[in-house]
């Protein structure tokens, strides 16, 4: 007798996915595949959802300099963490207790503007740190969740970024400008104001929502009671829960049909948002803010194929480890992934960066590919044809999206007096 897909499968991801799968097969037959799903997602809380294995959520104090922020997103493996709001009343409640999400997507922005201030200095070598005109709310709009102002962040300096001498980064990181700048003098440009999270009580079905189609990166789940934040979803811990209910009816069901029956990748070839190995490593940090997206691929120069995918996480690297590029002229994306894989295997750190180009066909399923991207710890992998050409790129939202729809105006009044929206917002 052959073992039931539900042997073996222990961890908290592969009991909620029996808790879809009981679901599953009490619903209308005439029901389609997509239907069942979001009827299953919407009946289970989002409280169900297993916490981090460190089971311990991680946030930083408004009081904390970008400086202390960078060091502790970087030691917990993180891509983003609440602000806690140190001046608030120890009743308040949690919409009072939290100010908004650091992350490094708005680091990025905080980089670009030192930058490029360094490039219109009149060819000054180095910029002066710490004066009136460096500190003033224009550049501290910048290391948060979102932009206040995206017009203008958006648009920051000339077309291509400005490229920095391999000591840039190290001036920048020692200077008192960047370890006394407070995470809350940048509070205002949070995308998120004050602060959106879900109660306990939420659906499964409006978490994978919010990380789908609404592009949030992850989603705090809070606790009105106990006043404080009791869980925090990432896509890429969906993803997770995802690989660990292969074998259920449910997820094969929609886990083996190919990328191209799902209509993946959503991102064409000729929208590949790139970047070639001898273009300044900012010009892929500005890249990724304009046009939104999470990582880049680095193309040979003069060729077509990708030597290395750079994400909005690697940011970090320029602030943790500013010396690995000062014998550097200039830091290209080249001398950048070159310079980082040396220093992770000096120190025998894990990271992305160290596997190169992850690559799947169209013809893979989406089981498949989540396979890949939970084993390798990715955000994103490149469709190539048979010549390892790029055809497409598929992320965790993309994913995300394809297991779930939003019913006609299911969210309602969900948003108002959460916000409210900033200017161009996508939700």
């Amino acid at each position: 007798m052959e073992d039931s897909p539900r042997s073996g499968m222990s961890s908290p991801e592969a009991k909620l996915g029996m808790q879809v799968e009981d679901l599953w097969d009490i619903q209308e037959p005439q029901l389609s595949p997509t239907e069942k799903l979001n009827a299953c997602f919407e009946s289970i809380p989002v409280s169900s959802f297993p916490p981090a294995p460190s089971s311990q959520v991680i946030e930083i104090n408004s009081n904390t300099s970008l400086a202390e922020a960078v060091q502790l997103l970087s030691q917990y493996k993180v891509l983003s963490a609440p602000v806690v709001d140190v001046d608030a009343p120890e009743d308040a409640s949690w919409i009072d207790r939290y100010i908004g999400i650091v992350e490094f997507a708005g680091i990025v922005v905080w980089i670009l503007h030192q930058s490029e201030k360094k490039d219109g200095s009149a060819g000054s070598e180095l910029i002066t740190f710490g004066s009136e005109a460096t500190t003033g709310p224009a550049v501290a709009a910048a290391a948060a969740n979102g932009v206040s102002s995206p017009t203008k962040l958006r648009n920051l300096g000339s077309e291509s970024a400005a490229i920095t001498s391999g000591n840039f980064f190290e001036d920048l990181t020692s200077s008192d400008f960047y370890k006394n700048t407070k995470v809350r003098d940048i509070s205002g440009t949070f995308r998120w104001a004050p602060f959106l999270a879900l109660q306990k009580s939420n659906s499964f079905l409006t978490m994978l929502l919010l990380l789908s189609k609404y592009r949030m990166k992850s989603v705090p789940v809070v606790d009105p009671g106990e006043r404080k934040i009791d869980n925090i979803i990432t896509q890429f811990a969906v993803i997770h829960m995802l690989e660990e209910c292969a074998g259920l009816h449910w997820f094969e069901n929609w886990g083996t049909k190919k990328l191209s029956e799902l209509g993946l990748p959503l991102m064409k070839s000729s929208r590949i948002v790139k970047v070639y190995e001898d273009e300044p490593v900012l010009q892929a940090f500005k890249l990724m803010r304009q046009k939104g997206v999470g990582g880049v691929p680095v193309i040979e120069s003069g060729g077509k194929k990708a030597v290395g995918n750079i994400s909005i996480r690697d940011i970090q690297f320029l602030l943790t480890a500013p010396e690995i590029y000062k014998d550097y002229r200039s830091i290209t994306a080249k001398n950048f992934l070159t310079a980082v894989r040396r220093h992770l295997e000096e120190h025998q750190q894990s990271s992305p960066l160290l596997k190169g180009m992850v690559t799947c066909r169209r013809d893979n399923t989406i089981k498949e590919v989540i396979l890949m991207l939970d084993s390798m710890k990715i955000h994103r992998i490149y469709v190539v044809d048979d010549e390892g050409n790029l055809e497409g790129v598929i992320t965790l939202r993309d994913i995300i999206s394809k297991l779930v729809h939003e019913p006609r105006g299911y969210f309602g009044d969900f948003f108002d007096g959460v916000l409210p929206l900033p200017e161009n917002s996508r939700v």
